[in-house]
């Protein structure tokens, strides 16, 4: 466990010279911006559970290991927590801020009041509680149910306040609740659900620490989890070997100075052992070839797939039918790279596979996941030590957004929604539950747009930057009735102009929830975030309360039945409702917590699926062609935390928001340097961007988001979850060719 000169970066203390995050640097920038109200943010580091990633650190630790854990994405969103309210006149001319970025209006300060805007009113004015609860009341109480929707975003959100949302909505008589856990990994929990009959990490980040492999393939931790760095750097020092499948050779994977590792913050850690670089959207066929290999060579585990497994014989038959020719091209990686992939894992004893977005958010994103499951199940490195399958979360608690039931298509707990769970429900909540499929985020915009929602009800979210064609979801948030945005700061998504009223509810953040908060993390523990004292702003409100108070006063004969004193009561209530939550009743404090469903998931071959089988998943890979001049386009984050920027330059790639990361080879071929102008074009729209030689696979171009939505086309959705398909294919035009046309 000792110092290894041979994993260094470089001999320049901290790496100076190199580009990379400079953490120290951060950490002073945050001290200066929380300056007014520095004990407080003191005491949110040190006491309250982290609002940024999924991980699950409480203050400044974690279960992982020892030693302190904090991380950029944190300290820039503690800003949101500690800045003053918002002077209230600014919002009266909305003409005055409407073409400020989103950047710009989050530094106007904190909603502290509510406030109403009606059609034909230039901005909002500044109202009372009474007022508004009574006004929501009246308007809710008039639509019919299905024409009212509720949206979640992962903004700090607590189990509490999606638990509340979702029993809200069916409250008034709706499942159109949905939450943006399920644009990012709808697909990860639908083919965990089919497959293994879990929707969640089978394993826990202490599987990290000496595993033989851990696999990350579309998924860039460092930028999006930083804190997992740490985690890497262990996990080497344990003899793990870390191999990534991705398009672009992400340079954090390469090498990263992991700030409280003395070692590593002087001299650096390559982090990535070995790089396979695929095509966007090319991992089934990747895969696939990995398991012809693997077949071929007897480097499966037949005792474990014959126990524990189902299709395996069908799986082998349609792999024999797929030929290395249109695996090859289609994965964009040679069959000897394939080759090598598969001898790696198959002399491993035991692997974690890590993905994220670069997995999911394509119109495959199920056989996307489906193909990694069939690679676990191939050598059942799934359900023991050291071993699984790990959907890694970018957004804290929301693992527990769909666990609460604040989705379309099922109830709290998983059970999907229909007569048989609507009637366990209501012996719980004592009022009649409806029974059909509600409306996803993406359904919501579409019936928008169509005239058939009057209620849109918005927990933070911004879904001009979220969704593709951010014109057709301007005209369609703007043909709303009625508009109700709960949040804490401003967002471009408010100003848009009323096509009768819209409502501002000023809420309060997790670590002002009365009675304290739990999230759920990545690896499934559930966490305690107690009250943090401090000063509150205005007249904010607890989310989970702001919502109850409107549901009481859509129905206030029934308010008994909606009603909570205590986040205490909500606690139990999910306890009962939830099984695999049974024990959130008793977090009471700092530190306290527990881990659903144990550290791992289906141990020793229990899968929950109707057959008590795992199931193999024959898949063919998606066709790749691409005409001359056209590429496969992917959208990636920078600095960051989901639609917030905050800095135009990604400190770990070096990359500026408008630049266009394309490979040497493709570079030269079109007579391209680094800063050369050009632009973008698919079937939807277009992007001015600037050229940015980076080390990605020949073929492809990869753009910042929400920037490159511009190029995205709507309506193209994985067909068994419904997410966008955040992906497109596009042209690339030299700037002084446009200019000459």
């Amino acid at each position: 466990m000792g110092w290894n000169p041979s994993e260094w970066v470089s001999l320049i203390p901290n790496g100076m010279g190199h580009v990379k995050p400079n953490h120290y640097l951060d950490i002073l920038r945050t001290i200066w911006r929380n300056r007014y109200q520095l004990p407080y943010a003191l005491r949110i580091l040190k006491d309250g559970v982290c609002d940024g990633c999924a991980l699950g650190t409480t203050g400044m630790r974690d279960f992982t290991m020892d030693g302190i854990h904090l991380c950029t994405v944190r300290l820039n969103l503690l800003e949101m927590n500690t800045m003053s309210a918002i002077d209230s006149d600014v919002l009266k001319e909305v003409a005055t801020i409407k073409n400020h970025s989103s950047a710009k209006l989050r530094k106007l300060g904190r909603l502290a009041y509510p406030m109403v805007r009606q059609k034909g009113e230039p901005g909002f004015r500044k109202t009372s509680w009474a007022y508004i609860l009574s006004l929501l009341g009246k308007k809710i109480r008039e639509v019919s149910p299905d024409r009212l929707a509720f949206y979640l975003t992962s903004r700090g959100i607590t189990n509490e306040v999606y638990y509340v949302a979702q029993k809200a909505a069916r409250f008034l008589g709706t499942n159109n609740v949905d939450n943006s856990s399920r644009i990012c990994h709808a697909p990860s929990t639908k083919a965990l659900q089919d497959t293994l009959g879990v929707g969640a990490s089978t394993c826990s980040y202490t599987d990290w620490i000496g595993t033989d492999l851990l696999i990350l393939i579309g998924s860039d931790v460092p930028n999006n989890q930083p804190v997992t760095t740490k985690y890497m750097y262990y996990a080497k020092k344990h003899g793990t070997r870390i191999v990534v499948v991705n398009p672009y050779k992400e340079p954090g994977l390469q090498r990263y100075w992991v700030p409280s590792v003395f070692e590593s913050a002087l001299f650096g850690t390559k982090l990535a052992d070995e790089f396979f670089q695929v095509h966007t959207g090319g991992d089934i066929a990747f895969v696939n070839g990995v398991l012809k290999h693997l077949i071929e060579n007897g480097w499966i585990d037949a005792q474990f797939i014959s126990s524990h497994t189902s299709g395996f014989k069908e799986l082998s038959g349609h792999l024999e039918g797929q030929s290395w020719e249109i695996l090859e091209q289609r994965s964009g990686c040679s069959r000897e790279n394939m080759l090598r992939f598969a001898r790696i894992y198959g002399q491993a004893k035991s692997a974690v596979i890590v993905w994220s977005m670069g997995i999911t958010q394509h119109s495959f994103g199920v056989d996307n996941v489906k193909a990694l499951i069939n690679l676990a199940l191939s050598k059942g490195m799934i359900g023991r030590e050291k071993c699984g399958l790990m959907p890694i979360r970018g957004h804290s608690g929301v693992q527990g957004g769909a666990e609460m039931g604040a989705v379309p298509w099922s109830y709290p707990g998983g059970e999907a929604v229909g007569a048989e769970g609507a009637d366990k429900l209501k012996k719980f909540w004592g009022f009649n539950i409806p029974k059909i499929k509600g409306l996803s985020a993406v359904e919501m915009i579409d019936s928008s747009y169509n005239g058939d929602i009057d209620v849109l009800y918005s927990l933070g979210g911004n879904f001009l930057e979220t969704l593709p064609d951010r014109e057709y979801v301007r005209t369609a948030l703007e043909k709303v009735p009625l508009r109700i945005h709960q949040d804490i700061v401003i967002t471009s998504q408010m100003l848009l102009d009323p096509s009768e009223t819209v409502v501002l509810l000023p809420a309060r953040t997790r670590y002002e929830q009365p009675g304290g908060g739990t999230e759920t993390s990545t690896e499934r523990r559930v966490y305690f975030n107690p009250e943090i004292p401090g000063r509150r702003i205005g007249e904010a409100m607890s989310e989970w309360e702001i919502l109850m108070k409107v549901a009481e006063h859509v129905h206030p004969n029934k308010s008994n039945l909606i009603h909570y004193d205590s986040a205490d009561e909500i606690r139990l209530e999910i306890s009962k409702v939830i099984p695999q939550y049974a024990g959130i009743e008793l977090l009471k404090a700092k530190g306290d917590s527990f881990q659903w469903g144990g550290v791992r998931l289906c141990e020793q071959g229990d899968f929950k699926t109707n057959t008590g089988y795992a199931n193999f998943t024959p898949l063919t890979p998606p066709e790749i062609s691409l005409k001359k001049g056209w590429f496969l386009l992917s959208t990636r984050r920078g600095k960051q935390f989901n639609t917030m920027i905050y800095d135009q330059r990604d400190p770990i790639t070096g990359a500026n928001r408008e630049d266009v990361l394309i490979s040497e080879i493709d570079a030269r071929v079109i007579n391209l340097k680094t800063g050369d102008p050009i632009v973008l074009q698919s079937d939807s729209g277009e992007f001015h961007g600037i050229c940015r030689i980076a080390p990605i696979r020949a073929g492809n171009l990869q753009v910042h988001w929400p920037e490159g939505s511009v190029l995205l086309k709507r309506g193209v959705l994985d067909k068994d979850s419904g997410i966008p398909n955040y992906n497109a294919l596009v042209k690339l035009i030299r700037m002084e060719e446009r200019n000459e046309k």
